[in-house]
């Protein structure tokens, strides 16, 4: 078997059970893949300030997988709430939001021109979580795991992106 990819994968360190099922079956899809999954706080421990140390994980990388799992919850919120015009519009039921970590990760590995894949949680958006933000599609990300189906349309996916990862990884040698 040949070496593993390294791939970075943004994904917070702390997960619900449900969230943690999840992240443990794309983990196995990754390494049907014959990819290395690299992470600050997962397989890398910072030496440095932690934001550099995502830079270094990320240069030896070929491409990124950004998680966005659910870190905090709300029953309600306005964005922009001074336009009053677009007050009701504006009102948000059931807030989540992903760990900021997602959205910097997400932009150091975008600015590295590496090839991304997007997964949100329900109710997760803004930033790299909006469709059209970058050139990859959204994909749905389940808490508790994936149904059969879901499972075959990420595979899918996975193996999309997978293919871009190894020209890259090519063209490095």
């Amino acid at each position: 078997m040949s070496a593993k990819i390294p791939v970075f994968v943004s994904a917070p360190s702390s997960l619900s059970p449900d969230q943690t099922v999840t992240y443990n079956q794309l983990v196995s899809l990754l390494d049907r893949e014959n990819f290395e999954r690299r992470a600050l706080g997962r397989t890398d421990y910072p030496s440095d300030f932690p934001l550099k140390e995502v830079l270094l994980i990320a240069r030896h990388c070929s491409g990124g997988v950004i998680l966005g799992f659910s870190q905090f919850q709300n029953g309600s919120g306005t964005w922009k709430p001074w336009e009053i015009d677009n007050l009701e519009k504006n009102t948000v039921d059931d807030l989540r939001l992903p760990t900021p970590w997602n959205q910097l990760e997400a932009g150091i590995l975008f600015a590295m021109r590496l090839p991304l894949m997007v997964f949100k949680e329900e109710g997760i958006s803004g930033g790299v979580f909006d469709n059209g933000v970058t050139d990859v599609f959204t994909q749905k990300l389940p808490v508790g795991g994936f149904s059969k189906d879901e499972k075959v349309q990420v595979i899918a996916s996975i193996q999309n992106w997978a293919s871009l990862v190894r020209q890259h990884y090519r063209a490095w040698d």
